[in-house]
């Protein structure tokens, strides 16, 4: 997975190795490889290409490891609890084991919101874990303290739209990371049915193609549409070495049980499925019709 630890990262300023850190006991969401100089020192790299130019940082945050966004249903309502979406493994209560589903947990867990541009704008705060797993698919949501209207009228910035619909292939995307105040441009190529690393499995998971080239840090990342500007993914994960279906490696599975591993190619979660889960009020609701995320 795409998420840095603490050590490793100093190891890595301190030695200047040509290598994102690695995982040691979870799946990693990108292929490793240094940050660029701009990553570095917290300014931004590379912009959307053209085809893309309405995607920028507004409404992305950085959280202490991983990055996320401020995301809305297409239901909610401005005076809804507003809601930030990131990976299930970028937890600060470290990774959830495959099976696990966390539900309305409480958290006080901070977030640096962005403008635009990327400069931060606000730290914004969590009072729950609505939702978090790495079965089936990788994803947390954390409820905050204040509402959609709130923080549009004191900071400007409006949360960005999950797509109700699945995403189709070919769709341009933009995967943009706040952590690194860094986007990357490619399309989908294709859907995976099953998607195995270490002990997780996730299905029907968004391949992308070869220059969506993410790294550590870019965990959680809003994938968006570049189109209709909504989020149709969340960046979890890429196969680093070449190997098998092992931590930092994802392996494809097909319905026959075929198994493809694809170096170096990066992979996201859909988001489609967490909109019929979403009841009035933005509470997590994993009986309504339609839902079919996991339960605890």
């Amino acid at each position: 997975m795409n998420k840095p630890l603490v050590g490793a990262l100093l190891a890595l300023l301190l030695t200047g190795a040509a290598a994102a850190p690695a995982m040691a006991s979870a799946p990693r969401d990108a292929v490793a490889q240094a940050p660029a100089p701009a990553e570095r020192s917290g300014q931004t790299a590379t912009r959307p290409t053209a085809g893309a130019s309405a995607v920028d940082f507004a409404g992305t945050v950085a959280l202490s490891n991983c990055s996320g966004s401020l995301v809305r249903m297409p239901g909610s309502q401005p005076g809804d609890p507003a809601l930030v979406l990131s990976n299930g493994h970028c937890l600060e209560t470290g990774f959830p084991a495959a099976g696990e589903v966390v539900v309305n947990q409480r958290s006080s867990r901070s977030f640096s919101l962005l403008n635009g541009s990327g400069t931060k704008v606000a730290t914004l705060r969590a009072d729950r874990i609505a939702y978090a797993t790495m079965t089936d698919t990788d994803v947390s949501i954390y409820r905050l303290t204040k509402t959609y209207a709130q923080i549009q009228s004191q900071y400007g910035i409006g949360a960005l739209t999950l797509d109700a619909a699945h995403p189709t292939q070919g769709t341009p995307i933009t995967v943009v990371s706040g952590y690194w105040k860094r986007t990357y441009s490619c399309n989908i190529d294709g859907f995976v049915y099953r998607l195995k690393e270490g002990d997780w499995t996730w299905k029907d998971s968004v391949r992308y193609t070869s220059s969506c080239n993410t790294i550590g840090g870019t965990s959680g990342s809003p994938v968006i549409d570049t189109t209709t500007g909504k989020v149709v993914a969340v960046n979890n994960t890429g196969n680093e070495d070449g190997q098998s279906c092992t931590v930092n490696n994802p392996c494809e599975i097909d319905q026959n049980g075929t198994v493809t591993v694809r170096q170096g190619i990066n992979y996201a979660q859909q988001t489609y499925t967490i909109v019929p889960c979403v009841g009035p009020g933005n509470v997590i609701d994993l009986n309504r019709a339609g839902c079919a995320l996991p339960k605890p």
